[in-house]
């Protein structure tokens, strides 16, 4: 059984481990990784019900946050009329089985519960493959842009090279 819910202040030990192993499986293939992810800013994620968790057979697989506006990164194409997908980590255990499926389809329908038009996320410009797997899921490519050193930003989303991608709800289902 697959199931989304809101991550927990007692889940939040196990979503910082989550994190330390996903950096760790980053380094170790090459990838590029946060540095210093800010705890504070995935705190006020679970505290303000940001963040979910994906459960399968009663074990936490994916945690992912959302948030309705994303001006620093999005600059003028901000417009009210999107969700932003944050912070996806995976439970090494459940690597390679799309389950990112699960997180956009939640999106959809919570975006269409919203009255909004776009999912949006953003992720490393030096990493192909991972650009390559959001575009296999419908997402399209907006623009590269290099994030500025600013408190608006959580301290790993700082002078980062990012990809913008795009899911329209009106254009495709995957």
């Amino acid at each position: 059984m697959i199931e989304v819910r809101n991550t927990e202040t007692g889940d939040l030990e196990q979503v910082f481990a989550l994190f330390d192993l996903s950096i760790a499986y980053q380094e170790r293939n090459g990838y590029p990784v946060w540095k210093n992810y800010d705890k504070g800013a995935i705190r006020r994620d679970v505290e303000n019900k940001n963040q979910y968790k994906i459960i399968v057979d009663a074990k936490t697989a994916i945690v992912f946050s959302v948030c309705y506006t994303d001006k620093v990164i999005w600059r003028e194409l901000d417009k009210g009329d999107s969700i932003y997908l944050h912070r996806i980590v995976v439970n090494p255990d459940f690597k390679g089985q799309k389950l990112f499926g699960t997180i956009l389809e939640w999106a959809i329908e919570h975006s269409k519960q919203k009255g909004l038009t776009t999912i949006r996320m953003d992720t490393w410009a030096a990493n192909p493959t991972i650009i390559n797997y959001y575009k296999n899921f419908g997402f399209t490519f907006i623009e590269n842009y290099t994030t500025p050193n600013t408190e608006a930003l959580p301290v790993h989303n700082r002078n980062l090279e990012l990809t913008l991608l795009e899911y329209k709800l009106n254009d495709r289902r995957w």
